[in-house]
């Protein structure tokens, strides 16, 4: 039977069966829970520094309006008006599409166990930040009591604890060394919590929500009032703020303002069709989905000032030190002690000492010693939260509060993306009515718990951080680009952009602006399109690489540059395809068994066939 409509299709209507929300607040909490999390904090402000400060901000901002904002009122106005979840969503379309739905599915799950991985490393910190003075904030003695453990002293206090005492890293990712029992403890509490919390759906999750969604911008306001007070600031924002617009030549940039949008608004996970279908069918999705968009960027920018800030704060730091080591070298191979020569007199020291001994200067190798170049040193993700800000906090005062507070603010911002994971999983999985009917829910989320924990273990292992990176790059880029882009032309080329305009104007009340017709039909797909060739003509071109971990560096990762063996090249490519490959396989096993019914019919009923009825 052809559907005119969706809200024409049998049995979509107002079940009370389903859950629901109580009211608008919950669910904008929830959504705002889910995509507002540890991408804001730590990738946004990473690319901005990686990609031209302030002129990351337009590829950011072209791809907030032509891809993020349709593509997310898309998933909220499908899982509104169908009521279902991703797997359902897409069979009804068009059983030809059924392996969107069960594509999320695996991203979900893949991104789940790394996922909660991030917060198994905030919680010790979390754990360790009530210790005083603070274990990261100086090096542990070596076995004589002599001094310093020598790697300790060959890097930095935050560097050894976090790569050391925190992950006991490998310097290759061929080393797996042992399973680390701090870590598998502290991801065990994780997924228990996790579990706690969707024990009986959104009901459990909407309380928890109301404390790890608003404390977080509580958190960054603070954050965001002294940081300005720091020194350094001022360098760290104008870093941030000054567009360096020649960097958007490279395409990369380009590349990696899409995949933050994509990853930042949670799109292709399936958690937003789960959370928009507990609402009422008249709810106004397209308010819903600006506001809430809108509200994501504003917040990776509020995040990026005292990020920033922090930034600045560090390089002075790092600055002050270098500065501090040359003068000292100075002093003794010149004989200058009781001189006058201090930091801000140190390059005028310099100039004279050069015009004086220019070969006894050059001889020390001295330092190079410029803010800029602090500046310029780009950490990304886990790099910018455990090693750069916790070595800003050991310098503020009262850094074990400053410390307990950054981290509570991570785990909220954590686990309420993980609670829309695991909710769009579970409700996949709930709306199939063999399981919903045989196994109850919290059994079903148990399972999804227990087994994400197990499958996570690989995590614990001493080259976990290496796989966490792979995982993070090949789980998600090339996966949401295929999924976004079927959903796209599965609502407005299968289904058709008019019908879906019609019912969200039933929904609604008024009829979708011309903008979200030529995005959907024309421009979102357009630009997937040239956003999955670019990545792919990027992939081929490079050969990937990782940074190892070397205790012998001053700064990490610097120079320890290091090329994945074919093996972990090829467990890579099978994250970023296998997502990819259900969805035509389900489409051709529909084929086939569309095929092979008419021949049964064909030949069970030879005279239905003959005279076409």
């Amino acid at each position: 039977m052809s559907i005119t409509h969706f809200r024409d299709t049998p049995n979509i209507t107002e079940d009370d069966s389903r859950p629901k929300w109580n009211n608008k607040y919950q669910f904008s909490l929830s959504c705002i829970g889910f995509i507002v999390g540890l991408g804001n904090v730590w990738r946004f402000p990473y690319l901005c520094q990686n990609f031209g400060g302030g002129a990351f901000l337009i590829p950011y901002f072209i791809a907030v309006v032509l891809e993020g904002i349709p593509l997310f009122h898309l998933e909220l106005a499908t899982g509104q008006l169908l009521r279902s979840s991703g797997i359902r969503v897409w069979a009804m379309i068009s059983p030809y599409l059924g392996g969107i739905g069960y594509g999320s599915l695996l991203v979900s799950l893949t991104v789940s166990l790394y996922y909660n991985i991030i917060l198994a490393w905030v919680l010790w910190y979390f754990a360790n930040s009530f210790q005083k003075p603070l274990p990261w904030s100086t090096c542990p003695l070596n076995e004589s009591k002599t001094g310093p453990v020598e790697e300790c002293h060959q890097s930095t206090e935050t560097s050894y604890f976090w790569f050391r005492e925190t992950l006991n890293i490998s310097t290759d990712i061929t080393e797996s060394g042992s399973l680390q029992w701090r870590l598998i403890f502290c991801l065990a509490a994780c997924w228990l919590f996790v579990y706690i919390c969707t024990l009986k759906g959104i009901q459990t999750t909407v309380k928890v929500l109301y404390v790890t969604v608003t404390f977080p911008y509580l958190v960054l306001t603070i954050f965001f009032a002294y940081g300005l007070t720091l020194p350094g600031a001022v360098e760290g924002l104008a870093y941030f703020i000054i567009p360096k617009v020649d960097r958007l030549n490279n395409p990369r940039a380009w590349l990696e303002a899409t995949t933050q949008v994509f990853y930042s608004l949670s799109l292709g996970f399936g958690g937003h069709i789960a959370y928009s279908s507990y609402n009422s069918q008249k709810n106004d999705c397209e308010k819903d989905a600006i506001v809430i968009a809108v509200l994501n960027s504003v917040t990776s920018l509020y995040s990026a000032i005292p990020i920033f800030s922090m930034l600045g704060f560090h390089a002075r730091i790092l600055l002050e030190k270098c500065l501090d080591e040359n003068i000292k070298d100075l002093i003794g191979a010149f004989n200058l002690q009781g001189q006058n020569l201090t930091r801000e007199n140190y390059t005028i020291w310099i100039e004279a000492l050069n015009q004086t001994s220019p070969n006894k200067i050059a001889s020390l190798q001295l330092k190079n010693c410029d803010m800029q170049i602090f500046l310029d040193k780009s950490i990304s993700g886990t790099g910018l939260s455990f090693i750069v800000f916790t070595e800003a906090i050991v310098h503020l005062p009262g850094s074990r509060i400053w410390a307990i507070l950054f981290f509570v603010m991570l785990f909220s911002l954590g686990v309420s993306s993980v609670f829309g994971i695991v909710e769009g999983i579970l409700r996949s999985l709930l709306d199939v009515p063999i399981v919903a009917k045989s196994i109850r829910k919290e059994v079903i989320s148990g399972i999804i718990c227990l087994s994400s924990f197990l499958m996570a273990l690989c995590f614990t292992l001493r080259s976990g951080n290496y796989w966490l990176e792979i995982f993070d790059t090949y789980a998600t880029s090339f996966p949401l680009i295929v999924i976004l882009f079927f959903e796209v032309v599965g609502i407005a080329h299968i289904y058709g952009v008019k019908r879906f305009c019609d019912d969200v104007k039933w929904m609604t009340g008024r009829q979708p602006h011309f903008y979200w017709e030529a995005t959907w039909q024309i421009i979102t797909p357009i630009l997937m399109v040239t956003v999955f060739v670019a990545n792919a003509v990027i992939q081929t071109e490079t050969q990937p690489s990782y940074y190892a971990w070397n205790p012998q560096y001053e700064y990490f990762p610097e120079k320890e540059k290091k090329y994945y063996p074919k093996w972990v090249l090829v467990i890579g490519g099978f994250l970023s395809t296998l997502p990819c490959l259900v969805i035509p396989t389900v489409a051709v096993f529909h084929l086939v068994a569309t095929i092979v019914k008419k021949r049964e019919k064909k030949v069970l009923h030879p005279s239905d066939s003959a005279t076409g009825t």
